[in-house]
Protein backbone atom coordinates (compact mmCIF):
# COMPACT_ATOMS: atom_id res chain seq x y z
CA UNK A 1 0.00 0.00 0.00
CA UNK A 2 1.47 3.00 -1.11
CA UNK A 3 0.84 6.22 0.77
CA UNK A 4 1.48 10.06 0.10
CA UNK A 5 5.00 11.24 2.46
CA UNK A 6 3.70 13.84 5.08
CA UNK A 7 4.49 17.96 4.73
CA UNK A 8 6.16 18.84 8.00
CA UNK A 9 8.05 21.71 10.25
CA UNK A 10 11.40 20.04 11.68
CA UNK A 11 13.19 22.20 14.33
CA UNK A 12 15.28 22.04 17.72
CA UNK A 13 17.11 19.55 18.79
CA UNK A 14 17.37 16.57 21.44
CA UNK A 15 15.14 13.69 21.79
CA UNK A 16 12.86 13.36 19.40
CA UNK A 17 9.03 14.47 19.65
CA UNK A 18 6.00 14.42 17.09
CA UNK A 19 3.37 16.35 17.36
CA UNK A 20 0.13 15.13 15.66
CA UNK A 21 -2.85 17.61 15.33
CA UNK A 22 -6.99 16.56 14.92
CA UNK A 23 -8.90 16.21 12.58
CA UNK A 24 -9.89 19.47 10.57
CA UNK A 25 -6.55 21.06 11.97
CA UNK A 26 -3.40 21.35 10.62
CA UNK A 27 0.42 21.43 11.87
CA UNK A 28 0.03 25.12 12.62
CA UNK A 29 -2.37 24.01 15.76
CA UNK A 30 1.23 22.92 18.11
CA UNK A 31 2.18 27.22 17.24
CA UNK A 32 1.87 28.03 20.80
CA UNK A 33 3.89 25.40 21.83
CA UNK A 34 6.85 24.72 19.52
CA UNK A 35 9.19 27.28 19.95
CA UNK A 36 9.63 26.30 23.11
CA UNK A 37 9.66 22.88 22.81
CA UNK A 38 12.07 22.97 20.29
CA UNK A 39 14.31 24.27 23.08
CA UNK A 40 15.14 20.73 24.34
CA UNK A 41 13.42 18.58 21.72
CA UNK A 42 14.39 17.41 18.21
CA UNK A 43 10.06 18.51 17.09
CA UNK A 44 8.46 17.17 14.19
CA UNK A 45 5.06 18.58 13.54
CA UNK A 46 3.63 16.87 10.47
CA UNK A 47 0.06 17.40 8.47
CA UNK A 48 -1.95 14.41 8.42
CA UNK A 49 -2.75 12.71 5.54
CA UNK A 50 -5.42 14.99 3.66
CA UNK A 51 -5.19 18.04 6.07
CA UNK A 52 -3.28 20.99 5.88
CA UNK A 53 -0.42 21.01 3.09
CA UNK A 54 -0.43 16.69 3.13
CA UNK A 55 -1.76 14.91 0.61
CA UNK A 56 -4.62 12.47 1.03
CA UNK A 57 -4.78 8.52 1.08
CA UNK A 58 -5.84 7.57 -2.46
CA UNK A 59 -9.40 6.64 -3.23
CA UNK A 60 -9.04 3.51 -2.12
CA UNK A 61 -6.90 3.29 0.92
CA UNK A 62 -9.54 4.11 3.69
CA UNK A 63 -8.95 6.23 6.94
CA UNK A 64 -8.82 3.17 9.24
CA UNK A 65 -6.54 3.64 12.68
CA UNK A 66 -4.64 0.41 11.49
CA UNK A 67 -3.77 2.29 8.10
CA UNK A 68 -3.31 5.79 9.57
CA UNK A 69 -0.48 3.64 12.51
CA UNK A 70 0.86 2.08 9.65
CA UNK A 71 1.71 5.20 7.40
CA UNK A 72 3.34 6.82 10.38
CA UNK A 73 5.17 4.08 11.04
CA UNK A 74 6.69 4.73 7.40
CA UNK A 75 6.99 8.28 8.11
CA UNK A 76 9.13 7.59 10.82
CA UNK A 77 11.50 5.77 8.95
CA UNK A 78 11.63 8.62 6.42
CA UNK A 79 12.37 11.27 9.05
CA UNK A 80 15.56 9.43 10.12
CA UNK A 81 13.61 8.06 13.88
CA UNK A 82 13.58 5.14 16.13
CA UNK A 83 10.38 5.45 18.94
CA UNK A 84 10.01 9.20 19.27
CA UNK A 85 7.85 10.12 22.02
CA UNK A 86 4.72 11.48 20.25
CA UNK A 87 2.15 13.94 21.71
CA UNK A 88 -1.64 14.02 20.08
CA UNK A 89 -4.16 15.91 20.12
CA UNK A 90 -8.07 14.52 19.46
CA UNK A 91 -7.59 12.47 16.65
CA UNK A 92 -4.12 13.19 17.14
CA UNK A 93 -4.36 11.87 20.42
CA UNK A 94 -5.67 8.27 19.14
CA UNK A 95 -3.07 7.75 16.92
CA UNK A 96 -0.67 8.65 19.61
CA UNK A 97 -2.09 5.84 21.65
CA UNK A 98 -2.23 3.71 19.27
CA UNK A 99 1.21 3.65 18.09
CA UNK A 100 2.16 3.40 21.68
CA UNK A 101 -0.12 0.54 22.39
CA UNK A 102 2.11 -1.01 19.16
CA UNK A 103 5.45 -0.05 21.11
CA UNK A 104 6.15 2.09 18.05
CA UNK A 105 7.17 5.36 20.45
CA UNK A 106 8.38 6.05 23.20
CA UNK A 107 5.96 7.55 24.89
CA UNK A 108 2.58 9.15 24.44
CA UNK A 109 0.77 12.19 25.65
CA UNK A 110 -2.51 12.19 24.89
CA UNK A 111 -4.73 15.66 24.97
CA UNK A 112 -8.43 14.90 24.88
CA UNK A 113 -7.84 11.77 22.87
CA UNK A 114 -10.76 10.65 20.72
CA UNK A 115 -12.00 6.80 21.15
CA UNK A 116 -13.49 7.16 24.61
CA UNK A 117 -16.67 8.35 23.76
CA UNK A 118 -20.14 6.46 23.81
CA UNK A 119 -22.87 6.45 21.32
CA UNK A 120 -24.11 9.76 22.43
CA UNK A 121 -21.01 11.75 22.80
CA UNK A 122 -19.73 10.42 19.76
CA UNK A 123 -22.49 11.86 17.25
CA UNK A 124 -22.26 15.05 19.16
CA UNK A 125 -18.61 15.37 18.85
CA UNK A 126 -19.05 14.66 15.05
CA UNK A 127 -22.16 17.06 14.61
CA UNK A 128 -20.11 19.59 15.73
CA UNK A 129 -17.43 19.37 13.67
CA UNK A 130 -19.48 18.88 10.67
CA UNK A 131 -20.92 22.68 11.48
CA UNK A 132 -17.78 23.84 11.62
CA UNK A 133 -17.10 22.15 8.47
CA UNK A 134 -20.14 22.87 6.55
CA UNK A 135 -19.80 26.71 7.82
CA UNK A 136 -16.20 26.89 6.14
CA UNK A 137 -17.29 25.39 3.18
CA UNK A 138 -20.26 27.47 2.59
CA UNK A 139 -17.86 30.72 3.96
CA UNK A 140 -15.94 31.76 0.33
CA UNK A 141 -11.96 32.59 1.23
CA UNK A 142 -12.65 36.71 1.62
CA UNK A 143 -15.54 35.83 3.91
CA UNK A 144 -13.25 33.54 6.19
CA UNK A 145 -11.12 36.43 6.47
CA UNK A 146 -13.06 38.98 7.21
CA UNK A 147 -14.95 37.31 9.84
CA UNK A 148 -11.55 36.17 11.77
CA UNK A 149 -10.59 39.97 11.60
CA UNK A 150 -13.14 40.68 13.90
CA UNK A 151 -13.45 39.98 17.96
CA UNK A 152 -17.19 38.86 17.50
CA UNK A 153 -15.45 36.45 14.33
CA UNK A 154 -12.79 34.96 16.85
CA UNK A 155 -14.82 34.34 19.28
CA UNK A 156 -17.88 32.41 17.26
CA UNK A 157 -15.33 30.86 14.86
CA UNK A 158 -12.90 29.42 18.20
CA UNK A 159 -15.46 28.83 20.91
CA UNK A 160 -16.36 25.18 19.97
CA UNK A 161 -12.61 24.49 20.08
CA UNK A 162 -11.24 26.91 23.13
CA UNK A 163 -12.11 28.13 26.17
CA UNK A 164 -10.48 31.70 25.13
CA UNK A 165 -11.15 31.83 21.73
CA UNK A 166 -9.32 35.63 22.05
CA UNK A 167 -5.82 34.15 22.68
CA UNK A 168 -6.04 33.26 18.75
CA UNK A 169 -4.90 35.20 16.45
CA UNK A 170 -6.72 36.66 13.36
CA UNK A 171 -3.65 35.00 10.89
CA UNK A 172 -4.35 31.50 12.77
CA UNK A 173 -7.97 31.55 12.61
CA UNK A 174 -7.85 32.57 9.05
CA UNK A 175 -5.09 29.76 8.29
CA UNK A 176 -7.19 26.96 10.55
CA UNK A 177 -10.63 28.09 8.65
CA UNK A 178 -8.93 27.73 5.49
CA UNK A 179 -7.57 24.60 6.45
CA UNK A 180 -10.62 23.33 7.40
CA UNK A 181 -12.47 24.40 4.23
CA UNK A 182 -9.72 23.10 1.99
CA UNK A 183 -8.94 19.89 3.41
CA UNK A 184 -9.46 16.79 1.33
CA UNK A 185 -10.16 14.18 4.04
CA UNK A 186 -12.10 14.87 6.58
CA UNK A 187 -15.16 13.15 5.47
CA UNK A 188 -13.82 10.12 5.17
CA UNK A 189 -11.72 10.54 8.44
CA UNK A 190 -15.28 11.29 9.90
CA UNK A 191 -16.87 8.26 8.70
CA UNK A 192 -14.26 6.03 10.34
CA UNK A 193 -14.61 7.97 13.18
CA UNK A 194 -18.35 6.38 13.86
CA UNK A 195 -16.75 2.98 14.43
CA UNK A 196 -13.88 3.08 16.23
CA UNK A 197 -12.92 3.09 19.78
CA UNK A 198 -9.79 2.97 21.65
CA UNK A 199 -9.73 -0.46 23.75
CA UNK A 200 -5.19 -1.40 24.50
CA UNK A 201 -3.62 -1.16 27.02
CA UNK A 202 -0.10 1.23 26.44
CA UNK A 203 3.04 -0.63 27.31
CA UNK A 204 4.85 2.81 27.55
CA UNK A 205 4.81 6.08 29.50
CA UNK A 206 1.40 7.19 28.87
CA UNK A 207 0.04 10.82 30.48
CA UNK A 208 -3.67 11.63 29.18
CA UNK A 209 -4.20 14.95 29.39
CA UNK A 210 -8.23 16.71 29.33
CA UNK A 211 -9.37 19.82 29.37
CA UNK A 212 -11.82 20.98 32.13
CA UNK A 213 -14.26 22.75 29.15
CA UNK A 214 -13.80 20.52 26.28
CA UNK A 215 -16.71 21.13 24.03
CA UNK A 216 -16.38 18.38 21.76
CA UNK A 217 -14.75 15.52 23.83
CA UNK A 218 -16.40 16.46 26.93
CA UNK A 219 -14.29 16.11 30.47
CA UNK A 220 -16.68 13.55 30.87
CA UNK A 221 -14.53 10.85 28.93
CA UNK A 222 -11.89 11.59 30.98
CA UNK A 223 -13.16 9.30 33.56
CA UNK A 224 -13.75 6.58 30.92
CA UNK A 225 -10.08 7.16 29.82
CA UNK A 226 -9.29 6.25 33.07
CA UNK A 227 -10.36 2.86 33.57
CA UNK A 228 -9.56 1.44 29.84
CA UNK A 229 -5.82 3.52 30.78
CA UNK A 230 -5.19 2.42 34.76
CA UNK A 231 -1.44 2.33 34.59
CA UNK A 232 -1.46 5.66 32.81
CA UNK A 233 -0.94 9.09 34.41
CA UNK A 234 -4.41 11.44 34.50
CA UNK A 235 -4.25 14.79 34.77
CA UNK A 236 -6.61 17.96 34.06
CA UNK A 237 -6.00 20.89 32.60
CA UNK A 238 -8.10 23.04 34.04
CA UNK A 239 -10.62 25.50 32.22
CA UNK A 240 -9.23 24.47 29.13
CA UNK A 241 -11.12 23.72 25.47
CA UNK A 242 -10.40 20.70 23.51
CA UNK A 243 -7.41 22.00 22.19
CA UNK A 244 -5.75 22.87 25.21
CA UNK A 245 -1.91 24.21 23.70
CA UNK A 246 -3.75 28.07 23.15
CA UNK A 247 -5.74 27.90 26.49
CA UNK A 248 -2.83 27.19 28.44
CA UNK A 249 0.48 26.50 26.63
CA UNK A 250 2.61 26.64 29.96
CA UNK A 251 0.93 23.52 31.72
CA UNK A 252 0.35 21.92 28.38
CA UNK A 253 4.15 21.84 27.71
CA UNK A 254 4.77 21.19 31.29
CA UNK A 255 2.78 17.99 30.80
CA UNK A 256 4.79 17.04 27.63
CA UNK A 257 7.89 17.81 29.71
CA UNK A 258 6.93 15.33 32.62
CA UNK A 259 5.89 12.36 30.63
CA UNK A 260 8.87 11.96 28.25
CA UNK A 261 11.75 12.80 31.09
CA UNK A 262 9.91 9.89 32.60
CA UNK A 263 10.09 8.01 29.53
CA UNK A 264 13.43 9.01 29.66
CA UNK A 265 14.43 7.79 32.81
CA UNK A 266 13.19 4.65 32.29
CA UNK A 267 15.09 3.88 29.22
CA UNK A 268 18.39 4.76 30.79
CA UNK A 269 17.26 2.68 33.85
CA UNK A 270 16.39 -0.21 31.48
CA UNK A 271 19.92 0.46 29.47
CA UNK A 272 22.06 0.49 32.82
CA UNK A 273 20.50 -2.62 34.54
Amino acid sequence: MLLPDLTYVRKGSGPTLVLLHGIGHNKGAWDPIIDELATRYDVIAPDLSGFGESPAFAGGVAYTMPNAVDHLATQFERWGVVKPHVVGNSLGGAISLELGARGLVSSVTALSPAGFFGPISKVQALLALFVLRFFSLISPAPVLKAVTRTSLGLRLSGQLLYAHPERITPEAAERDARGLKYCTAFERTAIQALGYSFAHQVPVTTTVAWGTKDLILPYSQAATARERLPHARHVDIPGAGHVPMIDDPQLVTRIIDQTVTEAEAARQAATAA
